[in-house]
């Protein structure tokens, strides 16, 4: 139960923010940074499952690893700004409090 606790505190403290952040960065980058559209879609997939799973661990491990994946292990591009950076710290904290 100690992995959900963690896994809840981070998603308290991020995701609200991660549902303003991820489309304003997708509209901003996607352009230069085709692959954040997935981003985007994997962000939205993790947050409606978590959602639904209300205090139920979600199966979100499929997800994070294409996360991984598709972002070079939460990379930040050196042509982006501040959200962007902030969205990959706060998607890589989460995986790391779901692997945990």
């Amino acid at each position: 139960m100690l992995k959900q606790s963690v896994f809840n505190e981070i998603r308290e403290r991020h995701f609200k923010t991660l549902e303003q952040y991820v489309p304003v960065v997708a509209r901003v980058h996607g352009g230069n940074h085709p692959e954040f559209h997935e981003v985007r879609k994997l962000f939205d997939t993790i947050n409606k499952k978590t959602k639904e799973a209300g205090s139920e661990r979600p199966e979100l491990n499929e997800e994070f690893a294409k996360l991984r994946e598709i972002t070079n292990n939460y990379a930040v591009p050196i042509d982006v700004c501040e959200s962007y950076e902030a969205v990959y710290k706060m998607l890589a904290e989460a995986d790391k409090a779901y692997q945990s």
